[in-house]
């Protein structure tokens, strides 16, 4: 097994686009063709458009696209932007009468970091479609990373910036990688089990630690509504239909759980898609475990190259 970069997988193109000043923006990932795709949404507040059609026993044999975007579920008109892409282009699922793209979206709650009347668009959908490419996608503060931030469990003013990440190994022929929007309500942890960022103490110069605190209040502290939800998407060249890719989805949340503590609580819409873009043979059971491991690594990625903004700390600002 070894790292490569997540464009060495192949089969789809990633672009960003996202409006700095109001701290929202969207990720889109364009398949080559129409790839199959699975869906497990493990957090209970979830935002998400043409979710279903992802059931193994729904109809539909794959999708075009995968949107992430902020904006919560204001944001779910953004998926109109590249459906508008990709029907311009004759891309869809042929109906005889036209093609209609088809194109999976989930939003992430971004609304209390900058401004709440701007949520990403169509047209910034649109541009992120235009923006698209096969190089490396930016990390950080980009796309639907920009308005993202962890820790929240004592509210925004001791949460840190975090952002979207990426990583990707190789098992001999199969190729698997992540691609994830942090923004979650615990704290991220390294793989020796070391919180990295997320709650910080009183004092704002250092970590506290979420389970620590929550464990310590042991009654219910009220409503943590403070705006939430990890996306992940997880690409594979190994060739599966969507029943094993759902399985596959939701072994990826393994890496959730092991980089993000607490995860998937009633204040998360916490969701993994994973899509099959190529023709390799390849065993669930081997694509599931090496998807757990990339979202872990691309989740402690996200953080590392999160920069300070909108008056939030980043992970490289903070000291120890």
């Amino acid at each position: 097994m070894q790292e490569i970069g997540i464009m060495d997988v192949g089969g789809f193109q990633v672009g960003h686009a996202q409006d700095l000043e109001g701290a929202t923006g969207c990720t889109v990932i364009l398949c080559d063709r129409m790839s199959p795709a699975g869906l497990d949404v493990r957090g209970g507040g979830p935002a998400s458009r043409e979710s279903q059609i992802l059931n193994p026993v729904a109809a539909a044999e794959g999708i075009n696209a995968v949107l992430l975007s902020g904006g919560s579920a204001f944001g779910l008109d953004a998926a109109g932007g590249v459906q508008r892409y990709l029907e311009e282009r004759g891309i869809g699922f042929d109906t005889g009468v036209a093609k209609v793209p088809l194109v999976s979206q989930s939003c992430l709650f971004d609304l209390g970091v900058g401004s709440k009347e701007v949520r990403p668009t169509a047209d910034m959908a649109y541009q992120a479609c235009e923006n698209a490419s096969r190089s490396a996608p930016a990390l950080g503060n980009v796309g639907a990373g920009t308005g993202c931030s962890i820790g929240k469990y004592r509210g925004m003013d001791r949460a840190m910036k975090s952002g979207f990440g990426t990583f990707a190994l190789q098992s001999g022929p199969v190729k698997v990688g992540a691609l994830v929007a942090v923004n979650a309500l615990g704290d991220v942890y390294s793989p020796d089990g070391k919180v990295v960022a997320g709650l910080l103490d009183k004092k704002k110069s250092g970590l506290s630690c979420t389970l620590d605190e929550l464990f310590s209040d042991a009654s219910p502290t009220g409503n943590l509504f403070t705006g939430n939800t990890t996306l992940g998407i997880i690409v594979t060249n190994a060739q599966f239909s969507k029943t094993p890719l759902t399985k596959i989805a939701g072994m990826a949340h393994n890496g959730y759980a092991r980089a993000i503590r607490p995860v998937h609580t009633t204040a998360d819409g916490d969701s993994i898609y994973a899509l099959s873009v190529g023709s390799v043979p390849g065993d669930v059971n081997l694509v599931g475990a090496l998807a757990a491991q990339a979202m872990e690594m691309a989740i402690l990625r996200a953080v590392q190259t999160a920069k300070s903004a909108y008056g939030l700390i980043g992970l490289s600002d903070l000291s120890h």
